[in-house]
């Protein structure tokens, strides 16, 4: 058994030396990596063939014609009766018979016979000692599962780079397809850039040039973009039904983004019209120092008595004794995107026997790339709706009006200040959207008509949440 060894720095370049050296049909008998580099140890077919195939000389490898019975005629004994005379027969019949007692004897050729006529005997048929069949139907087997999986890998590593093949082929058909933008239609290239400086994605300003109307100068083609995205900014329109009604709701969001102050602004509210005693205020913030203690101050001030539970069960018990109030406020733990607890939280406020209403608290000074994770995380089986945060502070809004479009969130306050009531406002679809483009209208002329297709390549037609988007 010749076995060669096959070594290169993939395991395509080591297939290939192998088809080079032993042709397509030769067995893989293992593939593993060795000191940086893949080693193939691999068989000829022929090779394979010899193995099950008898040593030429040897007695299997001779023919072995059919025995012709005709070509002896053994000697027949003498019947022997019961009593042991052996009495001549003078008709003994051809075939050699036996009595019940005795044995049976079996004719055995002589050597010289066997010789002559090339037979081999029984024990010739048997394997020739040493070779391990069993062995090697287990060796063939492992070879060819390594094959196998050796196959599925190439095949894994082919389709990745087809698909970035493809991704590539995209990129540079879209830039070739922006590239003339600015010649061909310069209303489209102001419109980019003036929703890029405002902050929003290049999927949704791609996405709504694209169905923009055709005819339309710079100052038209804005003034429908605004309606456009006006048309699809869900906001609350009077806050009467959210007191109203009444409720428990629990603020999330990751660490910082305002959510105990916001729970102070919203309980000031909802004393002014119900009073102190149709309120209650809960608090899971046992961690941050100072956490529990800030929220207490506020509800002293407005006379609310402040509850702090640690757990699911503790808020089960909290919300079974305060279920004669009106309205419910929890503020919850800041806890990030990208942890665990976010689950464990999610869970806490579904379990807790209660209809709670999570508002998620969205921080303006946040990227685009930021707001989508945060949402993604909070989203659970539903949010009622999300606060603007922070507003005094961010330099555009653009990021955190594109995530709310595209996320289909419903928008109920922002907030730009700490002071409390005072810095929490209804949420105005025309006035968001008109602020998004005159706060950043002098920084749509740091996007040059070089850079467009550049940042249009990297957008995807195929983004599905700008499906629902509303034009008319």
């Amino acid at each position: 058994m010749n076995v060669k060894k096959f070594t290169a720095a993939t395991s395509r370049e080591a297939l290939r030396k192998v088809r080079d050296a032993l042709g397509p049909d030769a067995v893989i008998l293992s593939n593993r990596p060795v000191d940086g580099v893949v080693e193939i140890l691999a068989l000829d077919n022929d090779d394979v063939a010899s193995l099950a195939a008898p040593a030429p000389g040897s007695e299997m490898a001779q023919p072995q014609p059919r025995l012709d019975l005709n070509a002896f005629e053994p000697e027949a004994p003498a019947f022997v009766n019961r009593r042991g005379s052996a009495p001549a027969l003078a008709a003994a019949p051809e075939h050699v018979y036996a009595t019940r007692g005795a044995p049976t004897p079996q004719a055995q050729p002589e050597p010289e016979f066997v010789a002559e006529h090339g037979y081999a005997n029984r024990r010739a048929a048997q394997p020739e000692p040493g070779f391990d069949m069993a062995a090697m139907t287990s060796m063939m087997s492992a070879a060819i599962a390594q094959a196998k999986e050796s196959a599925a890998q190439e095949m894994s590593g082919m389709m990745y780079e087809l698909r970035a093949m493809r991704g590539m082929m995209e990129t540079q058909l879209a830039e070739l397809s922006w590239g003339n933008t600015p010649q061909r239609e310069p209303q489209k290239a102001a419109v980019l850039r003036e929703m890029l400086a405002a902050g929003f994605s290049a999927s949704l300003a791609r996405y709504l040039v694209d169905k923009m109307p055709a005819n339309k100068d710079a100052a038209e083609a804005m003034r429908w973009i605004k309606t456009v995205l006006a048309r699809n900014l869900t906001t609350m329109a009077d806050e009467d039904n959210l007191f109203e009604k009444g409720g428990v709701f629990a603020l999330v969001g990751p660490t910082g983004v305002g959510k105990t102050t916001t729970t102070a602004k919203l309980a000031a509210r909802c004393v002014m019209r119900h009073g102190p005693e149709k309120l209650a205020l809960i608090t899971t913030d046992a961690y941050r120092i100072g956490g529990h203690e800030q929220l207490r101050i506020y509800g002293k001030i407005l006379g609310v008595m402040v509850h702090s539970v640690k757990d699911e069960a503790d808020l089960r018990i909290a919300l079974k004794e305060l279920r004669n109030k009106h309205t419910v406020l929890i503020d919850t733990i800041g806890v990030s995107q990208r942890d665990q607890m976010v689950t464990e939280q999610v869970a806490m406020l579904q379990g807790s026997g209660a209809d709670v209403k999570r508002l998620l608290c969205l921080n303006a000074t946040s990227t685009n790339e930021t707001l989508a994770e945060v949402v993604r995380a909070y989203q659970g089986s539903g949010l009622h709706g999300c606060i603007m945060t922070k507003l005094d502070e961010a330099a555009s809004i653009g990021n955190v009006l594109d995530v709310v479009i595209r996320q289909k969130l419903n928008l109920h306050y922002i907030s730009n200040g700490q002071r409390v009531p005072e810095d929490l406002h209804l949420a105005d679809r025309a006035m968001l959207i008109d602020r998004a483009f005159r706060s950043r209208r002098d920084a749509a002329a740091a996007f040059d008509d070089a850079d467009l297709p550049l940042m249009m390549a990297g957008t995807s037609k195929r983004d599905e949440s700008l499906k629902g988007v509303r034009f008319g």
